[in-house]
């Protein structure tokens, strides 16, 4: 099993770029070592054009690979062109599908996202707990809180994450099996999933 699979708290950072047209997130511990990195991935010439002169990213198919520190592949995330509500389809390391990232209505502005598995039944949910919608309860499937997404945080690492698209990731120790997979891969996507949103 891969040491990324076992970290209850790390921290994901956006590379800073000047034009975003590859979105990539590095992984990192409460030390600052990297865990790991999020990288997109089979962008075409004509696409990163595409995506230069035009406001087109929701009407776009996005992948994205999570890796390692070994740079081992530990999920594969798919996040297809959407109209109105934003899905990430996310599968293993084998290619396997494990479960689907689904958006549901934003009340007053504050996201709700159902994590739902292959055949459709309810594994979990993400619940932003503010209307900036930027600290996110992790849900199991009867709601109960097994982790948090939040941009506050203490401690050593804190100078090192400064800019708005960085945060904070805790996952309960009692998680396990395809659902910690898929918290990781929400807790590594949800970012994605919440910009495509913002541009509908």
């Amino acid at each position: 099993m891969s040491a990324l699979l076992t970290q209850d708290r790390f921290f994901v950072s956006q590379k800073a770029k000047f034009i975003e047209l590859t979105n990539e997130y590095k992984i990192r511990d409460e030390a600052g070592n990297e865990l790991g990195h999020v990288t997109e991935e089979n962008q075409s010439v004509l696409k990163k054009v595409v995506r230069f002169i035009g406001n087109l990213d929701t009407m776009m198919t996005h992948t994205y690979g999570l890796y390692d520190a070994t740079d081992a592949k530990i999920v594969e995330t798919i996040r297809p062109r959407a109209l109105i509500f934003s899905k990430v389809h996310i599968k293993d390391s084998s290619g396997r599908e494990v479960g689907t990232l689904v958006q549901g209505k934003k009340i007053f502005k504050k996201f709700e996202f159902s994590i739902v598995g292959p055949g459709g039944e309810k594994l979990g949910m993400v619940r932003a707990e503010n209307w900036r919608a930027w600290d996110f309860q992790l849900l199991d499937a009867s709601e109960k809180q097994v982790g948090r997404i939040t941009k506050k945080w203490a401690g050593g690492v804190k100078e090192i994450f400064t800019t708005a698209d960085n945060y904070m990731v805790e996952i309960d120790p009692s998680v396990t099996g395809d659902l910690r997979l898929l918290m990781l891969a929400v807790a590594t996507g949800i970012d994605t999933a919440i910009k495509q949103d913002d541009k509908n």
